[in-house]
């Protein structure tokens, strides 16, 4: 069963700041990972967070993170942000 990927505005503006060849393997993690399973937790991908309800998860692509919620049929990217920054992230927008 294939989700949809929808990204949020805000996600949508953090990919296009980042380097072409960044964005392409951003773009590529997405596809992989997301499309079909993404709740499926492993240990170097997929993050289930804890302690916060919004986002629920959280995907590694290279030096990049990607946040990001699950409802239905539906991947929500809520932010691509490169991992130094992805600490204060979740502290100024987690729930």
């Amino acid at each position: 069963m294939k989700y949809e990927i929808e990204l949020a505005p805000e996600a949508a503006q953090d990919l296009k700041r980042l380097k072409a060849h960044i964005r392409a393997e951003v773009k590529d993690a997405l596809e992989r990972y997301l499309r079909n399973e993404p709740a499926k937790v492993s240990k170097s991908r997929i993050k289930r967070l804890r302690g916060i309800a919004h986002p629920q998860y959280r995907l590694r692509a290279g030096e990049i993170r990607v946040f990001y919620d699950i409802t239905k049929q539906v991947v929500k990217i809520l932010a691509i942000v490169p991992k130094p920054e992805a600490a204060s992230w979740l502290e100024e927008i987690g729930e």
